[in-house]
């Protein structure tokens, strides 16, 4: 009596650099129908079997064929090594399974982007070390970090890695910031005065509400940033990048601009009195309600 794996033409053995595997025709065919497998045995080939049982042979490292498998079952990329995703990602490319090989390069890029974001120190190590006299945080990975509220004034952070660190309400006067990249951290309502950004990368920073008096922005790249309600009073911000911030309501009054980029600049009702603006392109930016009075226009593109 036949057993019911021989009466169903659907099931296929495969014998994969020496590992035996058995599964059907409708796994190898409907996940990936552009793939290698698929046309094996999409019945338009004849396939040589060997003498073992009808076994299909395939010259290829059986290791992580039945990872193949499950995902060819599941759709599920599995968990593994680095290095084993590199040997797995070679056979995806193989068999050319392209929903694997996407899988596998979006787990990679997620774990690189999850190393990068890895802190040195943790809020409690801060708290210890501006305990200390001239503290100083160079080159440090923070990002992540709340750093909210706390008396951070003299610190110097630069060239530190500060992306999506919470400075919410800090204490951040006269602390140093130079050729950070701080994309996307929140400085809402920080006190901010005399610090030093240049070079520094605020990408989509939040500002609102911070008091920057005096602060040095020069060079920094401040482009989708929101300054909604700050004071920058005698900032520097010459050659800033300014592109798509909002500075609406924001106090500039006697800041320098000279040379910052404007494109598309949100300033309705901001306060430009007495600022420096000589030369500057104004002609993409909104100054609805702003005031003027004062400020040093000579040359500006409007």
């Amino acid at each position: 009596m036949k057993d019911a794996e021989s009466l169903s033409p659907s099931v296929v053995r495969l014998n994969i650099g020496g590992k035996k595997f058995c599964t059907t025709t409708d796994t190898l065919t409907q996940r990936e129908p552009d793939s290698m497998l698929a046309a094996m045995f999409s019945g338009r080939h004849t396939l040589c079997l060997d003498s073992d049982k009808g076994y299909v042979f395939v010259d290829r490292d059986g290791k992580h064929f039945r990872h193949i498998l499950n995902w060819l079952r599941d759709g599920v990329v599995p968990t593994l090594e680095d290095s084993e995703y590199n040997e797995l990602l070679r056979e995806a490319e193989y068999y050319q399974l392209l929903g694997l090989i996407d899988g596998i390069n979006t787990v990679l890029n997620k774990r690189k982007e999850d190393d990068d974001l890895h802190t040195e120190l943790t809020r409690t190590d801060i708290i210890k070390c501006i305990q200390s006299d001239k503290v100083r945080f160079r080159g440090v990975n923070l990002s992540g970090l709340d750093l909210s509220k706390l008396d951070l004034s003299f610190v110097d952070f630069s060239y530190a890695c500060l992306k999506n660190v919470f400075f919410s309400r800090a204490n951040l006067q006269c602390a140093k910031f130079r050729d950070v990249d701080a994309e996307a951290s929140i400085f809402h309502n920080a006190t901010l005065r005399e610090c030093e950004f240049t070079g520094a990368n605020l990408r989509g920073a939040l500002l609102a509400g911070a008091c920057l008096q005096s602060a040095n922005l020069q060079d920094a790249c401040l482009v989708d940033c929101s300054f909604c309600g700050a004071d920058l009073r005698s900032a520097h911000l010459q050659n800033a990048d300014l592109t798509n911030a909002n500075l609406e309501g924001a106090v500039l009054e006697g800041a320098n601009l000279k040379g910052a980029k404007l494109n598309n600049a949100n300033l309705r009702g901001a306060n430009l009195q007495r600022a420096y603006l000589r030369h500057v392109n104004l002609r993409e930016t909104h100054l609805e309600g702003a005031k003027l009075d004062g400020a040093n226009l000579l040359g500006a593109i409007r």
